[in-house]
């Protein structure tokens, strides 16, 4: 049972190394593809129905690409599709959400101050939350509201400003972040699952059948990738921000995620204005560092928090345990200078991830992080710059595991 805790790690470890690598694999394809549409050159003489090409230079050879707006005359002998990069991205990363925040629910999902309700309860306003932002995008979209883009991206905005402060809500800091990053992401992959492939399906089906396929399933196809292509920055930087407190963790968290959402509009501005050849707007960046520096005041105003800690279902027998007291004084000893409501040890602002060891719920409710980064590992502290000795080491995996 005890040796559980340690697989568990390892498999969380193994599907967010999976999950960076599709992530990785996906947004390099959809960033090229966005740059290489927006690069196109018209001139005489393309073949029929070709709208654009360009010539490009990579790994010591030349490449001429030529786009079709609707379709080539025939269809051709090879086709490369390009979709289980988005399929598989979303895939694991919903397995580590499963994984960190539905199995873990009492710790990094639900906090009593916020909402106190049951791990089935939290884990179903998740999942539900997730299905209805890709219904109410998709419902914009095909509304008559979806045939103006500047329109239709200011909706949607504020649908992200709801859904940020919407999930602050709901759950811990850390996982209202991460929320809203799946939140988004879920949007992102539905469209290719949902309408990006399946339209790309019926102009081959049309080539296949010696139909003329309907332009308008390309121009679908190539809305909904634009749209990727610009919710992808904010996306990383939510999926990060579980590692950094003063994002998930400030009073203003839901304000810092929607201002993220606006860097990440002036930051691909930038590069699609650039790869269109149409300027280089510099505006841009001043744009971005301004708001970041507004993000970096944010959160630095503190948290107010609505009650005292409180010890979950699943953390009491770890208070119960006859070596909490012992383990209690260690951690109080050794970690609460950096892991505390206020950290006192010089350099340290924010409580690292914002897990705070300062009181019995607390020490408590962590029961398993304290296992393994500062039992069974030598990872906290770090250095162990407090010299924690092997024997409280020891005695920290002896009171986790006996509790267990």
């Amino acid at each position: 049972m005890n040796d559980f805790a340690l697989w568990w790690d390892w498999l969380a470890f193994g599907v967010r190394w999976l999950h960076v690598i599709t992530a990785i694999a996906w947004i390099g394809s959809s960033f090229y593809f966005i740059a290489l549409d927006l690069g196109l050159h018209k001139r005489p003489g393309l073949p029929e129905g070709a709208y654009g090409e360009e010539w490009q230079v990579h790994g010591g050879g030349f490449y001429h690409v030529q786009k079709y707006l609707v379709a080539p005359a025939q269809m051709p002998e090879h086709l490369t599709w390009f979709k289980w990069e988005a399929y598989f991205t979303w895939m694991t990363g919903f397995a580590l959400l499963a994984i960190v925040y539905y199995a873990g629910a009492e710790l990094y999902l639900i906090d009593p101050n916020v909402l106190d309700v049951s791990a089935p309860v939290a884990i179903f306003l998740s999942l539900a939350s997730l299905a209805f932002g890709w219904i109410v995008y998709d419902l914009l979209c095909r509304s008559p509201l979806g045939m103006n883009d500047t329109r239709l991206m200011l909706v949607l905005f504020v649908v992200l400003v709801f859904m940020a402060w919407g999930y602050t809500q709901l759950f811990t800091g850390r996982a209202a972040l991460l929320h809203l990053g799946a939140f988004t992401a879920t949007i992102m992959s539905a469209n290719v699952f949902m309408v990006i492939i399946p339209n790309q399906k019926i102009v081959v089906a049309d080539l296949i059948a010696g139909r003329k396929p309907d332009a308008k399933y390309g121009r679908i196809a190539k809305t909904r990738s634009l749209h990727n292509n610009y919710l992808t920055l904010p996306v990383i930087f939510l999926m990060l921000s579980n590692h950094y407190p003063l994002a998930f963790a400030t009073e203003f968290n839901w304000v810092i995620a929607v201002l993220v959402f606006l860097m990440g509009v002036s930051i691909r501005h930038y590069f699609n204005t650039v790869h269109a050849r149409k300027g280089n707007p510099t505006w841009t960046w001043l744009v971005t560092a301004i708001l970041f520096i507004l993000v970096m005041w944010l959160s630095t105003v503190p948290k107010v928090l609505t009650g005292e800690d409180r010890v979950s279902a699943g953390a009491e027998r770890f208070l119960a345990s006859a070596h909490f007291e012992p383990v209690r004084d260690t951690v109080l000893g050794r970690c609460s200078m950096c892991h505390a409501a206020e950290p006192f040890w010089d350099g340290v602002y924010q409580a690292p991830k914002n897990v705070r060891l300062d009181s019995d719920a607390a020490i408590a409710n962590h029961a398993r992080e304290i296992y393994l980064q500062a039992g069974r590992s030598h990872a906290m502290p770090p250095g162990n710059l407090t010299g924690v000795t092997p024997e409280e080491r020891a005695l920290i995996v002896a009171w986790f595991e006996e509790a267990r």
